[in-house]
């Protein structure tokens, strides 16, 4: 008998070894989801609406840390030094991918230094102008812009945001010359759109949505490929004539380099669950976005094309690195 309960002992012993060597546990029960933006922005909002969600799937507790500056630099830098145990994430917007054209250089390489997890959320750009703007669709404002080359502005979110390269890419694709005027965040460029200080910008769907509705602003068009339920008569560029048109703001969420680990999987695994469950779907809607479905090798390639996509962008845009 006795030899019979070593032996149970010992396979249990070696059963609980195996787990923990699985690398499928997160230390302490804990992941720090951190955002390289300001806090109450959008990126933060869906990091704490998503986190929660997966830290309940995963029977973790999640918490946000805002590392704002740079881009988006200063937070990634600390995912990128942290060790791949799934304690440490990174959720990040389109920025990220669009960095590498704008910086010389910078402390990390995008596309080796963090594995990609799965695509958060997407929401289109949208072209805005004032409400004594002449042009009442895409074609009239194209129309308008080509008569009048350089006459005209823009803002955005600031230089290199994925506002201002939609912007530039519009730009190219209509063949029209406007002037880039940078701001410091969406708000003060939305705000100098409705007070009339300039006749257009880009911005995302969520921020559009009030402002448009409360026909403080006219929206033209929006950048994706498919018409948003939030304003159901405003159509897309392609629609519009700009053939071919399609640019999202997106959200994706990170950790440090984890060579398809087991612990990556699993991670992988769990957002898929979070980005099909009715309660992501239903809080997301309501701020504007749609839960995204690329995870794993498709979000990575996925982000390696973008990568490739804006550098292009920012090349035919002269716009320097820094």
């Amino acid at each position: 008998m006795r030899i019979v309960l070593m032996a149970i002992m010992a396979i249990m012993l070696l059963a609980s070894g195996e787990a923990r060597s699985s690398g499928s546990e997160i230390p302490g029960n804990s992941i720090r989801i951190i955002v390289p933006f300001s806090a109450g922005g959008p990126t933060d909002v869906l990091a704490r609406v998503v986190g929660k969600i997966l830290g309940d799937k995963l029977g973790v507790t999640t918490y946000i840390e805002n590392k704002p500056g740079a881009s988006g630099i200063i937070g990634t830098e600390p995912v990128v030094r942290s060790p791949p145990d799934g304690a440490v994430l990174l959720l990040t917007a389109t920025h990220h991918v669009i960095t590498p054209s704008l910086y010389r250089s910078i402390p990390y390489d995008t596309k080796k230094d963090l594995s990609p997890i799965a695509l958060v959320a997407a929401a289109p750009n949208a072209i805005l102008v004032t409400n004594s703007f002449p042009a009442k669709n895409v074609a009239e404002l194209i129309e308008i812009l080509k008569k009048n080359p350089g006459k005209y502005s823009f803002g955005s979110a600031g230089t290199g945001s994925a506002n201002h390269l939609s912007g530039e890419l519009f730009k190219q694709m209509a063949g029209v010359d406007i002037v880039h005027i940078p701001y410091k965040g969406n708000g003060p460029a939305m705000n100098d759109l409705i007070g009339g200080h300039i006749p257009m910008i880009f911005d995302s769907l969520p921020t559009v949505v009030n402002a448009s509705k409360g026909g403080l602003v006219r929206v033209l068009a929006l950048t994706g490929p498919k018409r948003s339920p939030l304003l159901p008569d405003v159509p897309t560029l392609d629609e519009s004539g700009v053939k071919g048109f399609n640019v999202q703001a997106w959200f994706g969420l990170y950790m440090p380099q984890a060579n398809n680990s087991p612990i990556y999987k699993k991670l992988v695994a769990a957002m898929k669950e979070v980005n099909e469950s009715a309660e992501t779907k239903q809080k997301l809607a309501e701020m504007g976005v749609e839960p995204g479905n690329l995870y794993g090798d498709e979000f990575r390639a996925f982000v390696d094309s973008e990568i490739e996509r804006w550098a292009v962008v920012v090349k035919k845009a002269n716009i320097p690195p820094e």
